[in-house]
């Protein structure tokens, strides 16, 4: 009787290096995988290579050696990460904004804006180490406003209910539709223009009518939001940014 050899299990990460240095790619086996899978999440966490079941380390090495440069092309189009401290610019709902610490105030955050200023304000009270948190905190209930408010009236239309809204920060997707009428979203939706947002709000919703991506869950989809095609390419082209605050 043939006893089988054990597989060695995979690393944490792959490194290669390159011109410009190395390269680490995180290796997730999945059994459910055919082939193997290079990809950057939009949520700047790396690179990261799916191998299948029967794949291994020697195997996922030579596929990631023949994607180098255009993984390294990639990963320098990435837009650097921006911080939510005093001074950074961030968008809310598409018109920048700076950040303005207001040191040991207690309150709100607050936008403000005037004549003199060149873009809106966002004043965030409290200590310098907090803004982070704060600002958070604030963009996600922004967030949870406009979409509940977009969901609300995309929902009337259809004449169907949704049972809940989550905001979360997904990092493969911008929302999504549970079986059971449920609605999640990214936050940073409140980042971009509010087409964008209202778009997406659409989405979901037809999602109640149609679990799927057929022909008819999109002109669903596009009687609820003209502005559809627009919306998919503007994500398409500018989704990874919204990744890169805080």
């Amino acid at each position: 009787m043939r006893v089988r050899a054990k597989r060695t299990p995979l690393p944490e990460r792959l490194t290669l290096s390159s011109e410009d240095g190395d390269v680490h790619i995180r290796l997730r086996q999945d059994a459910r995988a055919r082939r193997y899978l290079l990809r950057i999440p939009t949520d700047q966490s790396g690179p990261i290579m799916t191998v299948p079941k029967s794949g291994d380390l020697k195997r996922a090495e030579q596929f990631a050696r023949q994607h180098l440069e255009w993984l390294v092309s990639r990963l320098n189009q990435k837009p650097d990460s921006v911080p939510f401290e005093d001074g950074s610019i961030i968008p809310l709902r598409g018109e920048n904004h700076q950040i303005m610490a207001m040191g040991g105030l207690r309150g709100l955050i607050s936008v403000r804006s005037s004549e003199n200023r060149p873009m809106p304000e966002l004043s965030v009270p409290g200590a310098p180490e907090h803004i982070s948190r704060k600002l958070t905190n604030y963009l996600k209930e922004e967030a949870r406003k406009d979409l509940t408010l977009a969901c609300t009236q995309h929902s009337e239309t259809l004449r169907r209910k949704f049972s809940a809204i989550s905001i979360r920060d997904t990092k493969s997707r911008w929302g999504s539709c549970a079986s059971n009428g449920r609605l999640s979203f990214s936050w940073r939706l409140v980042l971009a223009p509010p087409e964008i947002l209202d778009y997406v709000a659409a989405h979901e919703v037809a999602h109640l009518a149609e679990m799927n991506h057929s022909a008819r869950f999109w002109r669903i989809c596009e009687e609820l939001a003209p502005h559809t095609r627009h919306a998919r390419e503007w994500l398409k082209t500018n989704g990874a940014h919204l990744h890169a605050f805080g």
